[in-house]
């Protein structure tokens, strides 16, 4: 699990304790159709530098009870070079919160006027298709969808200091998801 130490490290500005229990919402069929905004709104803004984008996490997964948050995956060159697109983001309204260098070179802007965390990785990183495969697969199949919700719903009751350690609390179903999911292949 991610320390407090190590969450502090990589928030740009105060980290957001949480201290509550996660709040699930129910799907809600509006949600493919803010990602659609969203990905035309960073598609505009970024052009031909925006080199893939994709509604990954809970909300695009039709039937499964999410955080409402429209989890989106923006590939570009180098996330490392902020420059070549995060003013342009900032422009439209994204605001970079997270800096994880150790991690893929992870970037994380949250959203103009939707509940949005825009997921910024490089060229060919390995975290996209993993993330995609994931959702296809919770897309796909009845029982790793209900699998993953009761899990999601069993830790959402307990209070968390901050989301990302509810997130954390999942990796063990998340893996055991991936394993069936990387046998598809």
């Amino acid at each position: 699990m991610v320390t407090d130490e190590e969450i502090e490290r990589v928030t740009i500005g105060a980290p957001s304790r949480h201290d509550a229990p996660i709040t699930l919402a129910e799907y809600d069929p509006n949600w493919p159709a803010l990602f659609v905004r969203e990905a035309e709104r960073i598609g505009t803004v970024l052009g031909d530098r925006a080199l893939r984008i994709e509604h990954v996490g809970s909300t695009s997964v039709p039937g499964l009870a999410a955080k409402p948050i429209i989890d989106i995956v923006l590939e570009v060159s180098d996330a490392s070079d902020e420059p070549s697109y995060v003013p342009d983001l900032d422009g439209a309204g994204y605001v970079l919160r997270i800096r994880e260098p150790d991690w893929f070179e992870h970037r994380l802007l949250k959203g103009p006027d939707t509940n949005v965390n825009l997921h910024v990785f490089g060229s060919g990183c390995p975290e996209i298709d993993r993330m995609v495969r994931f959702r296809d697969h919770l897309r796909a199949d009845a029982g790793d969808r209900a699998l993953y919700q009761q899990t999601k719903r069993d830790l959402a009751v307990r209070t968390w200091r901050y989301v990302q350690h509810y997130a954390d609390a999942k990796a063990e179903v998340i893996a055991a998801i991936m394993a069936r999911a990387m046998g598809e292949q």
